[in-house]
């Protein structure tokens, strides 16, 4: 039996990976990557410059991993559509197996290539999630669209697996399979400058990643996870998540055994729930395709979000005059990341306080984020702007003032990002333009010059966006009860 191991960018690791595990274990393998344009063109990476350097590290490492058990990482250009076909056919591959993608265009990709594949057989595993795709169901038969009973199934329906050992020994590459391949790209060769404030990527780092916070920070996390003051508050397992150089089992089965300790029982409970959560983003894409195009709740449809070109470049450069939404903005485009709180303040205050649509933010948020994934993105923007699966009511809108207040008291992740207010007593530090004169004189502010004063008055908006979304909400209601009639 050989078999041909599709390596596809969301599962860059050797240990936990099944299809690797049973091709070894069933006879000749062949890991392939392939270099599609679609994300290795020079204008596509530029699209994408933090995720590419998360993958090309993983990518490095682990063709250095397969070397290491005896084998090659052949990696090609081409288009994966017409590669993997190609490429299956002309070494004899008895099959084809990868690990399953929830996005629709990757689900078109796969059924090309098992139709350009013909009697080959295309085998894709799970891997990208716990729960097989579309597997839980309501009592009715139909996807779940609320998060607490969806958790409840989850818990009651799925038994994770134990996770995989590395391969540690591979077959030698057939003799037959003489692609030389070329050289994984540099960043240099995709146009890109290497940006070393982006966590590293690869196998190694994301093991120790998740062994330092279940070492030293998974005991309180049910708190700290909030606290944008934090550094250390999260897991930041979001990139090798999405990446795959550690897979979702991996991390389940690290940290279940968790809850049999009292110290640090509440808070596993509350890490499982938040992978439960990321499990529902995913079942939501793979049951409701349309929902990266269209909102969830569809009579958000044709809502007259606004075109303001000042209040989007003052919101993408950090410069609103609110100081968590800007700090939000700075750390996405230093840091490739943003802390999940500063994420649902940053996009309340976009679609609500400036009414412009959340699919400008999501695109914007996903050039830039190293942890970009499509499901878990689109349904944390629709979540804050009120119009996706299981969403805060519409009428719910973040204070920037008061969650500043709440979520880093003292100001420090304020002061990290917005350097100008570092000297600003923490008392004013949220809201520098209610500071005295000489308090803001002597920390060397000047509202409007050296910081700029709010781009819209909250309450103001507030009334604004709540007069606008029921209007346009009682009009859908009223056309699609008079289509039902």
């Amino acid at each position: 039996m050989r078999t041909l191991v599709w390596f596809r960018g969301k599962d860059l690791r050797i240990s936990d990976h099944a299809p690797l595990a049973e091709a070894a274990r069933a006879g000749e393998v062949v890991p392939l990557f392939v270099l599609d344009p679609s994300f290795f063109a020079k204008e596509r990476a530029a699209e994408l410059p933090r995720r590419i350097q998360f993958l090309l590290d993983g990518l490095g490492e682990l063709a250095e991993n397969i070397a290491g058990a005896g084998s090659r990482l052949v990696v090609v250009r081409g288009r994966s559509i017409e590669v993997v076909p190609q490429l299956a056919r002309k070494w004899s591959c008895d099959r084809v197996v990868a690990h399953r993608w929830s996005e629709p265009f990757a689900r078109t990709r796969d059924r090309l290539v098992a139709e350009g594949l013909g009697d080959i057989p295309f085998i894709l595993h799970e891997g990208e999630t716990l729960a097989p795709a579309g597997s839980l169901r309501t009592g009715g038969g139909t996807p779940f669209a609320v998060y607490t009973p969806f958790a409840r199934a989850f818990r009651k329906e799925i038994a994770v697996a134990p996770t995989l050992r590395a391969v540690s020994k591979l077959p030698a590459l057939p003799a037959d399979v003489k692609e030389p391949g070329v050289a994984i790209p540099t960043m240099e060769d995709l146009g890109l400058v290497r940006d070393e404030a982006i966590l590293r990527g690869g196998e190694r780092a994301a093991h120790a990643r998740l062994s330092a916070f279940l070492r030293d920070r998974i005991e309180g996390f049910t708190e700290a996870r909030d606290r944008m003051d934090r550094k250390d508050g999260t897991s930041r397992l979001s990139a090798d998540l999405k990446f795959g150089t550690l897979s979702v089992r991996a991390v389940w089965n690290r940290v279940t055994p968790l809850i049999e300790e009292p110290r640090t029982r509440k808070d596993a409970e509350k890490f499982l729930s938040e992978i439960i959560w990321r499990e529902f983003a995913h079942a939501t894409l793979w049951d409701r395709p349309q929902v990266l195009k269209h909102p969830f709740r569809r009579e958000f449809d044709g809502f007259p979000w606004q075109q303001s070109e000042r209040g989007w470049q003052a919101w993408v450069l950090g410069t609103t005059g609110y100081p968590v939404v800007d700090a939000a903005s700075r750390q996405l485009l230093k840091e490739g990341f943003v802390h999940n709180r500063a994420r649902m303040i940053s996009a309340s205050f976009l679609t609500k306080d400036l009414l412009i649509d959340f699919r400008r933010g999501e695109a914007h948020y996903m050039r830039w984020l190293t942890d970009g994934d499509w499901a878990q993105n689109d349904m944390g923007w629709q979540w804050s702007a009120g119009c996706g699966v299981d969403a805060q009511p519409y009428f719910r809108i973040f204070h920037p003032v008061t969650q500043g207040q709440r979520f880093d008291p003292e100001g420090d992740y304020v002061r990290r990002w917005v350097p100008e207010l570092a000297s600003l007593p923490s008392k004013w530090i949220h809201s520098p333009w209610e500071a005295p004169p000489l308090e803001l004189a002597a920390a060397g502010i000047r509202i409007g010059k050296t910081y700029p004063a709010p781009i819209v008055d909250h309450k103001e908006a507030r009334v604004r966006f709540l007069a606008i979304a029921k209007s346009h909400l009682a009009d859908a209601r009223a056309i699609r009860g008079g289509s039902d009639g």
